[in-house]
C-alpha cells in the first residue's frame, strides 16, 4: 500500500520484482540503475550472497515528479528466489503497490516458474488481494537462450489474467523499461481511482 505522507506532498509506491532465483530480478534493477539519470535515482542496496544470488532485496529509489500536487517516488525491490528464503520473500512483498513477475523463459524452469506464480498468488490471497485487480506485469526474461518456451506456453501456463506482458532480455535491458513503465503507469492508475 502506498505511503502518502501529506505533510511533505509525496507519495512513496513499492515494486516488487518477483519470481525464482536467477530468472533476472536483480538483473533488471541493476539495468535500470545504470540508465535512469542519476538525480532521479538512489543509492542501490544489494545484499548477496558468495553466489551472486540476492538474499533480501534490492533496494531503487525512483523520482518520478510531481503527480496532482504530489512528488511521487517509487522504491523498486527484489525478492529472493530460492524457496529457502520463502519468509524473506512474503516480508518484502508486504506493501506491495505492484509486481512484477519475471519469469525465467527456459523449458527446464518452467515447473519452477509454476510454482512460483502460485506461490505468488497465494501470497496476494492472504494480504487480501484481489489478484485480478492487482497491478501486476509480466516479463518473459531470458528470450535470448536457445531452449526458451513460446510466449504462448508462458501466457498459458503463467497468465492467467491477462495482465500485460513483455518480453526481455534483462542483461541487454530489452524489454527492462518497458516492463518497469507499466509496472509504474498502473501503479499512478491504481492511485487516481483510490
Amino acid at each position: 500500500m502506498s505511503l502518502i505522507n501529506m505533510a511533505k506532498r509525496e507519495i512513496n509506491c513499492k515494486i516488487v520484482y518477483y519470481g525464482i532465483g536467477l530468472s533476472g530480478k536483480t538483473t533488471n534493477l541493476h539495468y535500470i540503475h545504470q540508465v535512469v539519470r542519476p538525480q532521479d535515482v538512489g543509492e542501490m542496496v544489494s545484499i548477496d550472497t558468495e553466489t551472486e544470488r540476492t538474499l533480501y532485496f534490492d533496494l531503487l529509489p525512483l523520482e518520478l515528479g510531481v503527480v496532482r500536487g504530489f512528488r511521487i517516488r517509487f522504491q523498486l525491490y527484489t525478492v529472493p528466489g530460492q524457496v529457502l528464503y520463502q519468509q524473506t520473500r512474503i516480508s518484502v512483498l508486504k506493501g506491495a503497490d505492484c509486481v512484477i513477475f519475471v519469469a525465467d523463459s527456459q523449458a527446464s524452469k518452467l515447473q519452477e516458474n509454476i510454482e512460483c506464480w502460485q506461490e505468488l498468488q497465494d501470497q496476494l490471497r492472504r494480504m487480501k488481494k484481489n489478484i485480478a485487480e492487482f497491478p501486476l506485469v509480466m516479463q518473459w526474461n531470458k528470450r535470448d537462450l536457445q531452449d526458451v518456451l513460446p510466449v504462448s506456453v508462458l501466457e498459458k501456463y503463467l497468465n492467467p489474467y491477462r495482465f500485460p506482458a513483455y518480453e526481455a532480455v534483462a542483461v541487454t535491458g530489452t524489454g527492462v523499461l518497458e516492463s518497469l513503465k507499466k509496472g509504474i503507469n498502473t501503479t499512478i492508475e491504481r492511485l487516481d481511482r483510490i
